[in-house]
């Protein structure tokens, strides 16, 4: 069965705030792409409006095509050098505390662009140094050597999305593997650990709604906490277009209170649930 309309409860404020408008023009002016505006998030009125925005590095355009996913997938462009910067000027003109920086998949590059993300933080680091720095990495292959760039860069959160459960993986994220993705937080968290001081925080995150079954969530939360990934997102799936996945269902939202008290017992330190949460939606209190 087939979710043909969205229920009260996914239903959001067209934006146009004055704060929202701000964001957006200063995301073009210094020609920056975000998630937000890419992937159709229901949330970027909220966000621009609170001036935040999840920074898409190395273009708009992705070398795989996940079925769930809004982004456009084709041929890319070669990397923009002078990126970093530009997001460190954006960082400074919105007064950010906490940054979050995804990209799209570039399986065209030797280390899947794990070097940019590094040299971001860096910058990101080097303007306004009290600024959290949450990275949302693809899975670079499973390439060891990638993660260990970028965690090894000034970064303060490590989130890499295990979007659905291992029965789904064929379906909705074709290019990816289940237990390639528990691999990535795992190495992503012991790196930490031997090259670094600091605490670095592991993330991830889940959509619901594509068919899996409460107890196919509660196992894959428990493969998270094997790897020690400390928060958690969970959001109801929303097909982007008529060329996407269907929705299966929508998830009510005493099914993700339910899920978030479940994440907690299980010992996550911070469990973001509802049907509009994203990965990087209300990322500064994630950490706080």
């Amino acid at each position: 069965m087939i979710a043909r309309k969205h229920p009260e409860w996914i239903k959001v404020r067209a934006p146009g705030s004055p704060e929202y408008l701000r964001t957006k023009d200063l995301v073009r002016e210094l020609n920056l792409h975000t998630v937000c505006e890419e992937a159709r998030c229901p949330n970027i009125g909220e966000c621009f409006s609170h001036r935040t925005a999840t920074i898409m590095l190395m273009g708009d355009v992705c070398t795989r095509n996940c079925p769930y996913c809004a982004v456009a997938h084709g041929k890319v462009k070669p990397l923009d050098p002078a990126e970093p910067l530009r997001v460190a000027a954006a960082v400074k003109r919105l007064g950010l505390s906490h940054l979050v920086v995804t990209s799209v998949d570039r399986d065209d590059l030797e280390d899947g662009g794990a070097s940019h993300f590094a040299a971001t933080a860096r910058a990101v680091k080097a303007l306004m140094p009290t600024t959290r720095v949450e990275v949302l990495t693809p899975d670079f292959k499973g390439v060891q050597e990638s993660i260990e760039i970028v965690v090894k860069a000034p970064i303060d959160v490590f989130n890499h999305n295990t979007e659905t459960v291992p029965r789904l993986y064929r379906t909705a994220r074709p290019g990816g593997k289940y237990d390639r993705a528990l691999a990535v937080l795992e190495h992503a968290k012991r790196t930490a650990r031997v090259y670094r001081d600091d605490e670095v925080l592991t993330k991830s995150g889940l959509m619901l709604g594509l068919g899996e079954s409460f107890e196919e969530l509660l196992a894959v939360l428990q493969d998270l906490r094997a790897v020690e990934c400390d928060i958690l997102t969970l959001g109801q799936y929303l097909r982007p277009s008529a060329n996407h996945l269907p929705v299966a269902r929508y998830v009510t939202p005493q099914e993700f209170t339910e899920l978030r008290q479940r994440g907690l017992e299980m010992g996550f330190r911070h469990v973001e649930s509802g049907p509009l949460v994203r990965s990087s939606y209300h990322a500064w209190e994630h950490v706080s």
